[in-house]
């Protein structure tokens, strides 16, 4: 098989590095409109998803009523550029699980709809129920702070930030219920994505982000976790032999999502950093990406550092000397304002840049170069990324320009692993794609 030719790329110069409308986005971010949601949503009581839908003052159903109202302020300020709606689905009960008797799980979702690829989506999700140390108890004080009031208060932030620009994709901002009994919300909302067609670009899934004192006796406020899972669900018998002999073991959609959030955030972040786990989400336990991730869409969980159990699905109590209990004091507001950056950046940047380029073919067996081939029409052009094996994140990148072929001369497709992103006029990029074998 003849190689390809190597080709004249890059004849332009490079677009910038950094777009200063996200400088402008990450310096923005309130710490003091972080807290105000957080202690807001805690002072429901209980958000339990079984708990009181009436009261106006106390339970889940007073809880989402507040953060519509919210929603739908943030709509009206923006000229109406959300479309803010319930996303309700009847999950019946089982004497088995969670949810003992037939419920109405709702969803709070806002739509930012892009104004070039409206069918290209990128969310940001939270859940915003909560329960205490028994998962059945719908009616004791369950503030839920940390988790996930702080994961919430990220979507209503990133959307009072983001709905002040127009982007070319649509943007969703969604408080998912139901996740303590079972990630109900999550997989509600992935079906509706699922059922509607939407091109998933990203989930970023922010659940417990506002702890900084570890139970592990370690304070840090300077890092937080991105947990993705290696390769898709729903990869074919078929991919997963190919990747036996060519490679792509930790280079799935979720994980080149992780990937983005890191490099995003050292470029607009630097006193914090995103530590890609490599992991689907902490050891034994789960979030709402993951119900994303069933339907083969990429989605990552953004958490803290360090956690603290005993500010995690705790009755209100000091036992021992320990005050157990998840509630807005144990917060550092400061800390859950710079994820809370990192995910606004991430948007942004998704949200500008072009669609990724799309048919990335890769060939380069016994030759001393590689050639990359695919299809597309980035407005500015692509950057070709490479890496050796055992390399975490992207190392080396060469602006190749306005051209769909190039061949890296002298560098040894054995050695490495390479991916393509497509590249817009203020250099925002897409999410690296990594190729297939083939013509």
């Amino acid at each position: 098989m003849a190689a390809h030719p190597a080709l004249v790329a890059g004849q332009s110069a490079p677009p910038p590095a950094t777009d200063p409308r996200i400088s402008e986005l990450v310096a923005d971010v309130s710490a003091e409109r972080i807290e105000h949601t957080i202690r807001t949503l805690a002072g429901f009581g209980t958000r339990h998803t079984l708990s009181d839908t009436l009261s106006p003052t106390r339970g889940i159903g007073a809880a989402r009523r507040w953060l519509k109202g919210e929603f739908d302020a943030v709509g009206q300020a923006c000229g109406g550029c959300l479309e803010v709606f319930f996303d309700e689905g009847i999950v019946e009960g089982s004497e088995q699980g969670r949810i003992p008797e037939d419920v109405n799980i709702v969803n709070v979702v806002a739509l930012q709809r892009g104004t070039t690829y409206p069918d290209r989506y990128i969310l940001i999700t939270g859940h915003y129920d909560s329960r205490v140390s028994d998962a059945m108890d719908t009616t004791s004080d369950a503030p839920g702070a940390n988790d996930d009031a702080s994961g919430t208060a990220a979507t209503l932030e990133a959307a009072r930030l983001l709905s002040r620009y127009r982007f070319a994709k649509t943007l969703v901002y969604a408080p998912l219920a139901g996740e303590e009994q079972g990630l109900y919300g999550g997989r509600q909302l992935a079906q509706r994505a699922q059922r509607e067609g939407w091109i998933v670009e990203a989930v970023l899934n922010n659940d417990i982000i506002g702890n900084i004192a570890g139970q592990d006796g370690v304070v840090d406020n300077t890092a937080f976790r991105v947990f993705s899972e290696p390769t898709p669900q729903t990869e074919t018998e078929q991919e997963r032999q190919r990747r036996r002999f060519t490679g792509g073991e930790v280079d799935g959609i979720s994980r080149q999502l992780a990937r983005y959030v890191d490099r995003i955030t050292g470029l607009y972040l630097p006193h914090i950093d995103a530590v890609m786990i490599y992991r689907l989400d902490r050891f034994g336990r789960g979030g709402d990406h993951r119900r994303f991730n069933d339907l083969g869409f990429p989605a990552v969980r953004l958490t803290e550092m360090h956690e603290n159990y005993t500010r995690q699905h705790q009755d209100i109590r000091t036992e021992d000397g320990i005050a157990y209990g998840d509630i807005p004091d144990a917060v550092d507001f400061d800390y859950a304002a710079r994820i809370v950056a990192a995910n606004v950046a991430t948007m942004a940047s998704l949200a500008w840049a072009p669609p990724p380029p799309d048919s990335v073919r890769i060939q380069g067996a016994v030759r001393p170069s590689t050639s990359l081939r695919w299809s597309g029409a980035a407005p500015e052009g692509y950057r070709v990324y490479w890496r050796e094996t055992t390399a975490p994140q992207w190392t080396h990148d060469r602006w190749v320009g306005d051209t769909t072929a190039v061949t890296l001369e002298n560098i040894v497709i054995d050695n490495y692993l390479f991916g393509v992103a497509a590249v817009g006029p203020q250099g925002n990029e897409s999410v690296v794609v990594f190729p297939r074998p083939g013509r």
